[in-house]
């Protein structure tokens, strides 16, 4: 009989099913750090999606034998430890079916100056118009002929990839920074941030990622380029962003995901109030379709565990 602990149900707004085989089910809606050792006792199998479970945590738990992350990133789990322990680690892979819709709402939105048009059109602007048509300023930009800059070549870097070529772009897919040598179909890291229009974030945060975009590379971009983040927000630093923005260094900037989430105690970001950033609160993941396909590969990982041949294993 496993005993499965959900530590953040609430996460995963979604209908799943009952693993096929004996079981136990917990499930609490969320639960902060000082709960997570507490509520894992006795616990064989754990299930989290954003509750992160550190050494300390994990060293009192020695009847934990399998984490089912409930999500792609795992930047939360002591991996090392686990691996150690013996304890596989399973995440979700292929799922998140819009996401790359996602990327390209803020994409466009911000090339076609969206934002500004709909509060002109809110104050009246149109209304008062001695013309057929108001037209603000940045110009909208078209897409067509444009270079897309992607980091981070998984599935979704991909699906980005196939939707940027049907808007006639050119695609590049980065290196990763610092390499020593340029991998068949890839193109150096510095390369890729200076001819870059759109420069789209879609790699893990890891150590080797983790403030990945700095000042110093916000400087190589373009000033006409934009910076779209739905991987992590650890990836970006963010009060250099915010500075990047107002001083016009970039044109814009599309980010769905921030260093602190929820942002409790303020953001740089979040800060600015212009039409150039478009901030969304982590949910390029979020949609039925995406949540279906994320219950059933879940509850999957579970059953190919219990089955002895766990599946999507990172340790």
């Amino acid at each position: 009989m496993e005993k499965i602990v959900v530590l953040d149900r609430s996460a995963m707004p979604a209908h799943l099913r009952a693993p096929n085989f004996p079981h136990e089910w917990h499930e609490y809606p969320d639960t902060p750090p000082d709960l997570v050792v507490e509520r894992l006792k006795g616990a064989t199998i754990a299930v989290t999606d954003r509750v992160p479970l550190g050494s300390s945590a994990l060293e009192q738990l020695p009847d934990l034998k399998f984490i089912a992350v409930a999500a792609t990133g795992v930047d939360g789990i002591d991996l090392d430890l686990c691996r150690r322990r013996g304890i596989p680690v399973s995440n979700l892979r292929d799922w998140a079916v819009c996401l790359p819709e996602h990327v390209f709402a803020l994409i466009l939105a911000l090339r076609r100056n969206l934002i500004a048009y709909y509060e002109a059109i809110q104050g009246g602007a149109w209304q008062r118009s001695g013309s057929y048509t108001v037209q603000l300023e940045p110009m909208q930009q078209a897409l067509y002929g444009g270079t897309l800059g992607i980091i981070g070549h998984g599935y979704l870097g991909q699906a980005v990839a196939t939707l940027a070529e049907a808007f006639s772009m050119q695609v590049m897919v980065s290196e990763r920074k610092g390499a020593a040598v340029v991998r068949p179909g890839r193109v150096a890291f510095t390369e890729v941030l200076e001819k870059s229009d759109v420069l789209v974030l879609l790699c893990p945060l890891t150590p080797e990622t983790r403030g990945m975009i700095g000042a110093g590379e916000l400087a190589l971009m373009r000033p006409s380029a934009l910076l779209i983040n739905c991987a992590r927000g650890g990836i970006v630093d963010e009060a250099a962003l915010a500075g990047a923005l107002k001083r016009g260094e970039i044109a814009g900037a599309g980010v769905d995901v921030l260093e602190q989430e929820p942002p409790r105690e303020g953001n740089p970001l979040l800060d600015l109030k212009q039409p150039n950033l478009i901030v969304t609160p982590h949910v390029a993941w979020v949609s039925e379709q995406s949540l279906q396909t994320m219950a059933g590969q879940l509850i999957a990982n579970l059953e190919a565990f219990v089955a002895g041949s766990p599946r999507n294993v990172l340790t």
